[in-house]
C-alpha cells in the first residue's frame, strides 16, 4: 500500500473502468433475455434488430473500458516494482558489512529480480482480475435473486462450498510458494557465485562437482515448485468442480420451471448466464488468489530485506566531522570480534594514536589485526568495546557516509568495475573533470598502458577489469585515490601486483601523495615499511611493539623475525 499510494489517481481511474467494464458483462445478460423473450419470442425483427444494436453498443463500452483498466493497472504494476526495486536496492546498499557476511549475494539479486516479478504479475493483473471477478459475481448474484429468488438461494448455498478449498489451501500455498522462491534464491547464489570464480572453478577442474552442487540447487526448487503447482492444480479444480456442479444442478432444476410456466426462456438463459459468471467467477478467484499467496510470500522476503537494520547505528549527539579533517587517528583500548566469528576476538584491549600527516606501517602475520584496523577505522562494523576516533570524535557518533569522505582506500585485490577507465577512476570524486582524470592517472603512471587501450579514458574495461593486467588494475586504484584527494589514505599491500619498475614508478606516486596526509600502510615488502615514520607490530590483535626500522631491528623482536622471513629472499640484509 506504501508504494501503491503514488498512483492511487491512476487506481481510482482504473476501479471506475473496472465497475463500467463488469456492469457492461452483466449488462449482457439482461441483453440476452431481451433478445430471447422480446425478439424471438415475440417473432418481430424489429425488436431484434434493437436488441442487437443494444448488445454491439454495450460491447463497445466494455472493451473501452477493459482497455482503460488493463493499461492502467499493468502500467501501475510497473511503475510500482521499479519504485520497489530502487526502494529495496538503495536500502541494500546502507546495511553494514555485517549483513552481507551473513547473506549471500545471489539470494539478495533474486529477491530484487525474481520476487520482485511475482509481485509486479499480481499487482499489474491478480488485483484487477480478482477485483472484477468478485465485482461481477456480486452483481451477478444480485440479478439472480431478481430472475428467479428460489434458484439464486440455491447459488448462495453453492458459494460458500467453492470458499472452503481456498480458505483451506490457501495459506499452504503460501508456504509453498515461500519455500519455492528460497530454493530459487539458491539457484541464483549458486550461478553468482561459480560466475565469479570461474577461472578458479576452471583452474581446479571442479567443473563437474560445480555443476553437480547446481543440478541439486534445481533439483530442489523444481521439487518445490511441483509441489506447489499441484496444490495450486487441485485447488482451482476443486473450486470449479463445486461451481459448475451447482450451475449443472439450477439448470435441470430452472429447466422444469420453464416446462411448468414459472420462468420464461429468456429468464432461464439470463439466469444460466449469470451462474456461468458466478462459476467461472470463483474459478479465477481461487487461481488469482493462488498467485497472491505466491507473492505474499515473496513480498515477505523484500519485506525482510527493507525492514533489515544497518548494524551502524549512529549514538547521540551526533558529531559532525569538519570538512577538511586533520587526520589524526587513535584507537582507545579497542577490542573486537567479527559478528560471524565472535569466539575468536580479532582485536584485544588495542591502544595508539597517528597524528596528523604521519606515516604509519602496519606489520605483522597473517591474522594479526592488520586489515580489521582498517575496516574499523572505516566504520564497516563498530568494536564491542573501546573508541575508534578521527581527530578526537569517536566513529560511533558520526554519518558512515560523512566519515568515510575523509579516507581513501588502495585495497590489496583492486576493484575495478564494468565501466570505463575515466569512470572507474572517478569512483571518489563523480564530478572530476576529465583533465583531473587525466592529471591522476599520470601521477599514479597508468597514463602509459591507458594509451594503448582501444579508446583511451573511454574504453570498457569488462567485469572487474578483466581486461586488465593485475599491475594495471592496481594502478588505477591508486588514480582513484590520488583523484579523491582525501586527507585520511588506506594503503593495503598497495604495491603488491606490480613488477619492480612499476612499484618503483608508483611508490614515487605514493610517496607524494602521502605527503601532508595521515597514511596508514599494510606492506610486507621492506622498502615500504623503512619510509614509514613508525611501524607498529602486532601480533594476534595485540601491539606486540611500536618503533622504526632501525630501533625494531635491534630491538631483534618479532618485527626482526619478520623482517627476516619475508625481505631475505629480496636480497635485502635486514640490518
Amino acid at each position: 500500500m506504501r508504494f501503491l499510494q503514488p498512483y492511487r489517481g491512476r487506481v481510482a481511474i482504473a476501479l471506475v473502468a473496472l465497475l463500467v467494464a463488469s456492469g457492461s458483462v452483466l449488462a449482457l445478460g439482461q441483453g440476452l433475455r431481451f433478445v430471447i423473450d422480446s425478439g424471438f419470442g415475440s417473432g418481430n425483427p424489429e425488436m431484434l434488430n434493437a436488441a442487437l444494436a443494444g448488445v454491439i453498443a454495450v460491447a463497445v463500452v466494455l472493451a473501452v473500458s477493459t482497455y482503460a483498466r488493463f493499461y492502467l493497472m499493468m502500467s501501475t504494476g510497473e511503475r510500482v516494482i521499479a519504485d520497489l526495486r530502487r526502494a529495496v536496492f538503495a536500502h541494500v546498499l546502507t546495511l553494514s558489512p555485517a549483513f552481507f557476511d551473513a547473506t549471500r549475494t545471489g539470494d539478495i539479486v533474486s529477491r530484487v529480480t525474481n520476487d520482485s516479478e511475482q509481485l509486479r504479475q499480481v499487482i499489474g493483473f491478480g488485483l484487477s482480475m480478482l477485483l472484477r471477478n468478485g465485482l461481477m459475481m456480486v452483481g451477478a448474484l444480485v440479478l439472480l435473486f431478481t430472475t428467479s429468488p428460489r434458484l439464486a438461494f440455491l447459488i448462495v448455498l453453492g458459494v460458500p462450498a467453492t470458499l472452503i478449498p481456498i480458505l483451506l489451501l490457501g495459506r499452504y500455498v503460501r508456504r509453498l510458494s515461500r519455500s519455492n522462491q528460497d530454493r530459487v534464491a539458491e539457484v541464483s547464489a549458486q550461478v553468482d557465485e561459480a560466475m565469479h570464480e570461474i577461472r578458479t572453478v576452471q583452474a581446479y577442474g571442479h567443473e563437474p562437482r560445480t555443476a553437480e552442487t547446481f543440478d541439486a540447487a534445481i533439483a530442489a526448487a523444481c521439487t518445490s515448485g511441483v509441489e506447489r503447482v499441484r496444490v495450486k492444480a487441485w485447488l482451482i479444480s476443486s473450486v470449479m468442480l463445486i461451481a459448475f456442479c451447482a450451475v449443472g444442478v439450477i439448470l435441470w432444476i430452472g429447466g422444469h420451471d420453464v416446462l411448468e410456466g414459472r420462468l420464461t426462456a429468456g429468464q432461464l438463459s439470463a439466469f444460466v448466464f449469470y451462474a456461468g459468471i458466478v462459476a467461472s467467477g470463483a474459478g479465477t478467484v481461487s487461481e488469482v488468489w493462488g498467485e497472491i499467496q505466491r507473492a505474499a510470500g515473496a513480498t515477505e522476503r523484500l519485506m525482510e530485506l527493507l525492514d533489515a537494520k544497518s548494524a551502524l547505528l549512529v549514538v547521540e549527539p551526533r558529531i559532525q566531522l569538519p570538512a577538511q579533517p586533520r587526520g589524526e587517528i587513535r584507537f582507545d583500548n579497542v577490542s573486537f570480534a567479527y559478528p560471524t566469528r565472535l569466539d575468536a576476538p580479532a582485536l584485544s584491549t588495542l591502544d595508539f594514536s597517528v597524528h596528523p600527516g604521519e606515516r604509519v606501517a602496519l606489520v605483522g602475520p597473517s591474522g594479526a589485526g592488520k586489515t580489521t584496523i582498517f575496516a574499523l577505522l572505516l566504520r564497516f562494523y563498530d568494536p564491542q568495546a573501546g573508541r575508534v576516533l578521527i581527530d578526537g570524535a569517536d566513529l560511533r557518533h558520526c554519518e558512515p557516509l560523512q566519515l568515510r569522505r575523509a579516507v581513501a582506500l588502495v585495497s590489496q585485490d583492486p576493484v575495478i568495475f564494468a565501466a570505463t577507465v575515466a569512470e572507474n577512476v572517478r569512483f571518489g570524486r563523480p564530478d572530476a573533470s576529465l583533465e583531473e582524470v587525466r592529471a591522476a592517472c599520470a601521477a599514479a603512471h597508468a597514463t602509459e598502458f591507458i594509451e594503448r587501450l582501444p579508446q583511451g579514458l573511454d574504453t570498457e574495461l569488462g567485469e572487474r577489469g578483466v581486461r586488465l593486467s593485475g599491475g594495471q588494475r592496481q594502478r588505477l586504484s591508486i588514480a582513484r585515490a590520488l583523484l579523491a584527494d582525501r586527507p585520511i589514505l588506506l594503503l593495503d599491500e598497495a604495491t603488491s601486483s606490480l613488477d619492480a619498475e612499476s612499484e618503483r614508478q608508483v611508490a614515487a606516486a605514493l610517496e607524494s601523495l602521502s605527503r601532508g596526509r595521515t597514511t596508514l600502510v599494510i606492506a610486507h615488502r621492506l622498502a615500504t615499511v623503512r619510509t614509514a615514520d613508525r611501524i607498529l607490530v602486532l601480533e594476534r590483535g595485540h601491539l606486540h611493539s611500536t618503533g622504526t626500522h632501525d630501533e625494531l631491528l635491534r630491538a631483534d623482536g618479532l618485527y626482526a623475525h619478520l623482517a627476516r622471513l619475508q625481505f631475505m629472499h629480496e636480497g635485502v640484509v635486514a640490518q
